[in-house]
């Protein structure tokens, strides 16, 4: 292959999708050209994300159920990636297209990195996946959806971040935690019941395990636990050594407590009682 040369005037700079525009501007990217009515198709879509702050980082978590309108699509779908090593990004919304975004973003980040010779601040990032989010408004316009949770560490910092969008590319920092999708509602509001300032790891990994579990149980689309085929949530952390994906064994370890502590002998109707 090739190297692409360009003047001075021209040059593309860091930006990956700018460069694949130049040249290679048949390959259309994510989001782009798209218009006209909604889709007459089942689209498969990604269901719920969650992230919460600790204090030697962040978690995040998805669980594995992909729904095309009242169908079960997928049961162990990915929704949680590495953006890259200090950063982690969920999906939630319309599943192929969140995918494209992925590894869009996946790549300009390696891009940026190679071209500048450093990597982007945390804040950047953030930024850079906005703009994705942005330029794929005319699909969010139809039906197709894609809404990411980002988190990582703060190198500059030294402490763990949560930004969620909405369609328009808008960008918000949440101070603590998170969720989204069609079960993020209960996702959040069972963070926010055990949230607190001083969380380890392990209690931030099981509260995001059980935020999971409580989605799963009010929405349908929202996958819980499933032994029998041995699926569980995705769970990674970021912390000062970077993205590290959670063990399935230790999900379905942290998984048990929680369902042992609801089926304890003193437990209100089913919940967890201090």
């Amino acid at each position: 292959m090739s190297l692409y040369l360009f003047p001075a005037a021209d040059d593309p700079g860091p930006s990956f999708a700018e460069l694949l525009r130049r040249v290679r501007p048949e390959v259309p990217l994510p989001g782009a050209g798209a218009g006209g009515a909604p889709p007459a198709i089942e689209v498969r879509h990604a269901t719920t994300i969650a992230a919460l702050r600790y204090v030697d980082g962040v978690v995040m978590a998805g669980d594995r159920r992909a729904t095309e309108g009242v169908s079960i699509a997928h049961r162990s779908i990915e929704k949680v990636f590495p953006a890259d090593r200090y950063s982690a990004i969920a999906i939630a919304g319309a599943a192929g297209p969140a995918i494209e975004m992925v590894r869009l973003f996946q790549t300009q980040l390696e891009h940026y990195e190679k071209v500048e010779g450093a990597a982007l601040s945390l804040e950047g990032k953030a930024n850079q996946l906005s703009q994705m989010v942005r330029s794929h408004l005319p699909m969010a316009m139809q039906g197709l959806a894609v809404v990411p949770l980002f988190a990582g560490w703060d190198t500059r910092r030294q402490t763990g971040r949560i930004f969620t969008y909405d369609v328009t590319g808008g960008r918000y920092e949440e101070t603590d935690f998170h969720a989204t999708g069609s079960g993020g509602r209960d996702a959040k509001t069972t963070i926010k019941l055990g949230f607190h300032p001083d969380m380890t790891r392990d209690e931030a990994v099981e509260l995001a395990v059980k935020a999971l579990y409580e989605a799963a149980d009010e929405d349908a689309a929202t996958g819980g636990p499933d032994p029998l085929r041995g699926i569980y949530p995705l769970v990674a952390t970021v912390d000062q050594r970077g993205f590290t994906p959670v063990e399935e064994r230790e999900v379905a370890e942290r998984f048990a407590a929680v369902l042992g502590r609801r089926e304890a002998p003193g437990s209100l109707s089913g919940g967890d009682v201090e």
